[in-house]
């Protein structure tokens, strides 16, 4: 559930991930020569798993325990090789992407993020990122997609799955009294972290700012959608045009909705319409109500989408079997070898080099780490060191 507000980061494509290796205690190793793992004798090289860490960690990752550093390389590795195993299968099954396609994949994500051409490229240097890094992410992204998608349009659900389904859980499909909204948000608060491009620092910039937002959508031009990808700074909503879903009467209770904003979405307010800037938690917010249900009802199997909703979500379903099924088939038939693990084996007292640039004595002055997502989110990591 959608509360006021929980945001969190979005990266251009899918986070991959790299790298360290059994050369790491060489001390004239370096981080572009650095071999982390190789799948099918493809290097994956310790260059990007820094990278990535890097973006993650937000710049800093010279904060980070040994302990949490060596953790997060393992995860990112063992995303990588998982990526480039499937990215192979891909190329075998001749599902590569054209030119066209990665540009116009790339063309698209801007257009969400409402970035100009020089604010892109800001973010690419910012995460150490080169277009033609870009665009092979990007390439492998969608061949992996690609086969993903030709598995799945062999599925097949019949009526009676359906059925059967609908028989098995009838409480799903009840239409709650609530109303769907979108939103836009201005936060005073620096949000530059979050690749929030157009960013209101400070009180009086941000009502300046979310006065400005309330003016040109009630001009009668403005698509909200729009000026959401444009101008809110929750990164959460704002690729979908500030959609954040269907919400009960009870569930907007229970996601802090003052009574009196949710009185108007049940009351006069039209659907179309646009709130007034109201100031949340420190945050200024504008709603659009893009749906208002009066009354609760049962749904019935011919109820209008109810059949398709099921059939959506048995297909989902058996993708993502197929998609761990056709994963474990690709490890099993690929030659991993993964540097890092081994040497981590080896070396058990040694958890792994710091990434370039760690000063140990400002580390030493800092009284308590500051832990890190890529770190505190990242679960233990299960590639074996070597495949055959």
């Amino acid at each position: 559930m959608y509360r006021l507000p929980t945001p969190f980061k979005i990266s251009l494509f899918v986070v991959v991930i790299a790298i360290f290796g059994a050369a790491c205690s060489s001390t004239s190793s370096t981080p572009e020569s650095t071999v982390a793992a190789t799948v099918n004798g493809k290097k994956i090289m310790l260059a990007e798993v820094e990278r990535i860490i890097h973006q993650q960690a937000e710049g800093k990752e010279s904060q980070m325990s040994a302990h949490d550093l060596a953790q997060a390389r393992l995860t990112v590795l063992e995303q990588l090789i998982k990526r480039e195993v499937l990215f192979q299968r891909a190329e075998q099954e001749k599902l590569l992407p054209t030119e066209d396609e990665i540009t116009n994949a790339i063309n698209s994500r801007k257009q969400e993020r409402g970035l100009t051409d020089e604010e892109f490229q800001r973010q690419l240097k910012s995460n150490n990122m080169t277009m033609e890094a870009l665009r092979e992410d990007a390439k492998k992204d969608l061949a992996i997609a690609k086969l993903e998608a030709k598995y799945a349009g062999k599925i097949t659900i019949s009526d009676r799955e359906v059925e059967d389904f609908y028989t098995a859980n009838r409480s799903l499909f009840v239409t709650q009294r609530g109303v769907r909204l979108a939103v836009i948000i201005v936060d005073p608060a620096d949000n530059s972290a979050q690749n929030i491009t157009d960013d209101a620092k400070g009180d009086a910039a941000a009502k300046s700012k979310i006065d400005a937002i309330y003016q040109q959508l009630t001009g009668g031009t403005a698509d909200f959608a729009t000026v959401t990808r444009a101008k809110s700074e929750d990164s959460q909503s704002l690729l979908k045009g500030g959609d954040i879903g269907f919400f009960s009467e009870d569930g907007m209770r229970q996601a802090g909705f003052p009574k009196e904003l949710i009185d108007t979405f049940m009351g006069p307010m039209a659907v179309g319409g646009v709130t007034e800037p109201k100031l949340l938690n420190n945050k200024w917010y504008i709603f659009k109500l893009q749906e208002k249900r009066l009354q609760t009802e049962n749904l019935t199997l011919e109820s209008q989408g109810v059949r398709q909703q099921i059939t959506v979500e048995l297909t989902n379903q058996r993708t993502q079997i197929l998609n761990a099924a056709m994963f474990e088939v690709a490890m099993t038939e690929s030659k991993i070898v993964n540097n890092l693990a081994a040497e981590l084996i080896n070396n058990p007292s040694n958890l792994g080099l710091r990434p370039a640039g760690y000063d140990p004595s400002k580390a030493a002055a800092s009284a308590t780490p500051t832990p890190t997502p890529a770190a505190a989110a990242s679960p233990a990591a299960t590639t074996s060191p070597a495949k055959k």
